[in-house]
């Protein structure tokens, strides 16, 4: 724990992180194995094969971030149990309800399809509720493990890793399920996700616990969740946070409904190009990396939500029937998607931790994954509502076939466009200027990759 607790100042080395961080990455990758399966594309398809509507996809993608609510009531009592303990009990608990799942698909000789899907459902509701609780002293202990002068360098590895999992985990449920799933099939990608889940247990348990003090662990002074609220640079955080979630919210779920329905790619296909989104993630670690540490947050949520607005506008291209669906376009979007998804993420935790105070930590992350999550848990059960209610409407607009999915992509591109607005608002005084991002990314990085590649004289 000596390396740990080293001044915000130290110099960066070879090997800059305390041992402990590089089991997180670890654990990063076996989670990513894990709760892709049972919270992404192979659960979504799952859910199509029992015919589930548009809403209830939207409350199976929404359920995982609405479910953080309960970090409210459970931050009081994180400092009692102890960060560690705390995350230890909610992955290893949550492992059980995957298990649970993974049998759901086996009772297809006997039960119909509505009551897999609410035995389904029920599963993911207790996946989640214990997950929701859990997370809650997850960004605190990470905050107070890693040193300010290496928290950009560490979310973006983080991420990274995470999507490094994700993108395997995809890649391993498309060449299991095929053009055609039967349900076995199902439930060894399920199977396979709780056993990754076990594994990532192992690398957590390596990761050092934070010490919390006697004070801390036995305060019962009440918490003032209004004047935290109105700290100003975290206002103006979660004012964006929260455009940022509805915005996204169910663009994964109702993306790989589109993909479904509209275009004639088969479940397997659709796995794979889906999980090109990951590695569009993972590049976000070359992209960003150490970048983040002094190039600050804000530039980096300007420029990233600039592209998403031109990300949405080709969806709405597509939906339109202006764009053709060809899978090169479909590739390059989800690379995209999944590379400025990453960035807005490492941003937003880099941030967090910059702007958040030490004296109530807790609480302050609590409030900031409540906002986030729960926005993010309504958004798509809004948006699943909406494209039932167009259901098969159908009409001619602006050169556009407005339908179900073009109705979607263009309001999720207002909201996009007044993320851009909010992020220029955002309070970060050491933040480097938009100009200096642009610089760094289409003059700097590219130099050094021409003197690195290109043979001297």
């Amino acid at each position: 724990m000596a390396e740990i607790n080293q001044p915000a100042a130290a110099p960066a080395t070879a090997r800059p992180y305390p041992p402990g961080l590089y089991d997180a990455w670890r654990f990063a990758v076996f989670n990513g194995l894990s709760f892709q399966i049972v919270l992404g594309s192979p659960m979504i398809l799952y859910a199509k094969t029992l015919h589930a509507s548009a809403t209830v996809l939207g409350i199976i993608a929404g359920m995982m971030p609405l479910l953080v609510i309960f970090q409210i009531p459970a931050a009081h009592y994180i400092e009692r149990v102890g960060y560690k303990r705390f995350v230890l009990g909610g992955w290893g608990t949550r492992t059980l309800f995957t298990f649970a799942m993974a049998l759901v698909p086996l009772t297809s000789g006997f039960l119909d399809q509505s009551t897999r899907l609410v035995l389904i459902l029920t599963g993911l509701f207790g996946f989640n509720l214990v997950r929701g609780i859990a997370s809650c002293a997850w960004l605190p202990w990470i905050a107070s493990l890693v040193p300010e002068v290496w928290r950009g360098r560490y979310v973006s590895r983080d991420a990274a890793m995470a999507n490094l999992g994700s993108f395997l985990t995809v890649v391993v449920s498309a060449v299991c399920l095929g053009e055609t799933p039967h349900p076995w099939q199902y439930t060894l990608i399920f199977t396979f996700s709780a056993a990754m889940g076990l594994v990532s247990l192992i690398f957590l348990r390596r990761v050092p616990d934070v010490a919390i003090t006697e004070k801390e662990r036995h305060s019962n002074l009440p918490v003032p969740w209004l004047a935290m609220l109105r700290h100003p640079p975290f206002q103006k955080l979660l004012h964006l946070v929260a455009v940022w979630a509805v915005a996204y919210g169910g663009m994964t779920a109702f993306t790989v409904a589109f993909l479904k329905s509209e275009t004639a790619l088969p479940e397997g296909r659709i796995l794979f190009v889906t999980s090109v989104a990951f590695l569009g993630g993972l590049s976000s670690l070359w992209l960003l990396g150490h970048r983040q540490d002094h190039l600050g947050s804000k530039p980096v949520l300007i420029f990233a939500l600039g592209v998403w607005v031109l990300i949405l506008v080709s969806w709405i291209a597509m939906a339109g029937g202006e764009l053709p669906p060809h899978l090169s376009v479909i590739l390059t979007l989800q690379f995209l998607m999944g590379l400025f998804n990453a960035l807005v993420a490492i941003a937003f935790n880099r941030l967090a931790m910059a702007v958040i105070p030490p004296m109530g930590r807790n609480h302050f992350f609590a409030l900031y994954s409540v906002i986030s999550n729960v926005t993010l848990g309504l958004a798509p059960v809004g948006w699943g509502l909406l494209i039932d209610y167009v259901g098969k409407w159908q009409g001619h607009w602006l050169g556009l076939n407005w339908n179900q999915f073009t109705i979607f992509y263009t309001l999720a591109l207002g909201m996009f466009a007044l993320g851009l607005v909010l992020a220029g608002k955002l309070h970060e005084p050491k933040a480097a200027s938009l100009e200096a991002l642009l610089t760094e990314f289409l003059v700097v990085t590219p130099q050094r990759l021409w003197a690195r590649f290109w043979p001297g004289d």
